[in-house]
C-alpha cells in the first residue's frame, strides 16, 4: 500500500481577486475549478493546475478573511512547483523580478536548481527543476510559453518542533522512505519519499526546536494532500488509521475526489485523496473553471451560495 505522490496543497488567501490574478496571470496556471469550501460555503475554493487538471498539479486556496500567518514551527513552510530546466528558471527569475515581488536567485539546493519567491500575501513558494521528467499537460491559453509552464507540485517543506514524532508517522504509518538529508537554511533537512520518489513525491522536513508554533492565516498553508490511486487503497488507508487508533475525519466524498484527514503528531493537517473522479466530473475539460461549480449535494443551495460570494473576476 503506497501513496504515489503529492495530490494537492491547500493554502489560505484573504485577497481572492489578487490571488486569481497572480496564479493565472503571472504564474500562468489554469483555474480548473472555481467552487466553494464545502465546510464553509461562504468561502471560495480555487484550484489552479496544469492544462488537464491532473492530480499532483493542484495548488488550491481557501478564501478566508484571515490575518496574515504568523510564521513558525509545526507548519507547512514552503511549497514546491516543478518546472523543466535551467532556462525555465531563468525565464521565471526575470518574469518574477519584473513583476516586483519577493524573488530570490537561482541556486542549487539538494542537487536541484531552485528559485524561491513569494506571492503578494507572503505565500512561500519555490520553483524546482525536475529535469522535464514525466509527462506534462501544458495549457494552451496560459500567459506563459509552453516550455516554461509550471508542471505540477514539487517537494513540500514541513517545519516541525520534534522530527522524531513526525518521522515515525511518515515511515511507519504512511509507508514513506527516509531517503537522504541535506544542509540548507543553516540546518539539516530530512527527505522522505513515497511511490517512485522524485520531486513530485517528496516531503522535506526541518526540525526547529526553539521556534514558537506558527499561527495559521493568510499567506500560509492549510493542509497537504497525498495521492492514493483508487477507492480500494483509499478504504485500506481508512482501515489502517482506525486500526492504529489515529484520530481522523473518516471518509469524506468531495465529489472531485475522496478525502481522509488526520494530523501528524506536531499538528500539521494531512489528507489522503483519491486520483479520481477528477475535475471534469461536472464540467467539460475545455471549459473548466469558467463558472462557479458546485457538487451535487450543494447544487440545491446555488442561489443562496452565489448571493454570499463576492465577484473575483
Amino acid at each position: 500500500m503506497q501513496l504515489t505522490g503529492i495530490h494537492h496543497l491547500t493554502a489560505i488567501s484573504a485577497k481572492p481577486r489578487e490571488n486569481l490574478a497572480f496564479y493565472t496571470g503571472l504564474l500562468g496556471m489554469r483555474l480548473v475549478k472555481k467552487t466553494v469550501n464545502q465546510d464553509d460555503v461562504s468561502a471560495y475554493h480555487l484550484f489552479y493546475a496544469d492544462g488537464k487538471a491532473n492530480p499532483g498539479t493542484d495548488l488550491t486556496f481557501f478564501d478566508f478573511p484571515a490575518a496574515p500567518e504568523l510564521r513558525g514551527t509545526n507548519s507547512i513552510s514552503r511549497t514546491g512547483l516543478r518546472v523543466a530546466g535551467e532556462k525555465a528558471l531563468g525565464f521565471w527569475r526575470d518574469r518574477l523580478k519584473q513583476a516586483g515581488g519577493v524573488t530570490g536567485e537561482v541556486i542549487e539546493v539538494d542537487g536541484r536548481l531552485t528559485l524561491p519567491f513569494e506571492d503578494g500575501e507572503g505565500q512561500r513558494l519555490v520553483l524546482v527543476d525536475d529535469g522535464g521528467a514525466g509527462t506534462a499537460s501544458p495549457w494552451e491559453k496560459s500567459t506563459v510559453p509552453e516550455e516554461h509552464q509550471i508542471r505540477g507540485l514539487g517537494p513540500i517543506m514541513l517545519t516541525v518542533h520534534e522530527l522524531s514524532r513526525t518521522s515515525i508517522v511518515l515511515t511507519e504509518v504512511m509507508n514513506m522512505r527516509h531517503v537522504r538529508d541535506y544542509a540548507a537554511h543553516g540546518a539539516d533537512i530530512h527527505v522522505f519519499a513515497m511511490g517512485e520518489g522524485g520531486p513530485a513525491a517528496e516531503l522535506h522536513v526541518l526540525e526547529q526546536k526553539d521556534t514558537p508554533p506558527a499561527r495559521q492565516g493568510a499567506g500560509g498553508v492549510h493542509h497537504v494532500a497525498f495521492r492514493t490511486p483508487d477507492a480500494t487503497q483509499y478504504h485500506a488507508w481508512t482501515r489502517r488509521l482506525n486500526e492504529l487508533r489515529i484520530p481522523n475525519s473518516g471518509e469524506i466524498d468531495r465529489f472531485y475526489f475522496r478525502s481522509l484527514y488526520f494530523r501528524e503528531p506536531n499538528g500539521i493537517l494531512f489528507e489522503i485523496a483519491t486520483d479520481g473522479p477528477g475535475f471534469a466530473a461536472d464540467e467539460p475539460m475545455a471549459s473548466l473553471g469558467e463558472k462557479l461549480a458546485l457538487p451535487p449535494f450543494l447544487e440545491p443551495r446555488r442561489a443562496q451560495i452565489e448571493a454570499g460570494l463576492k465577484p473575483i473576476e
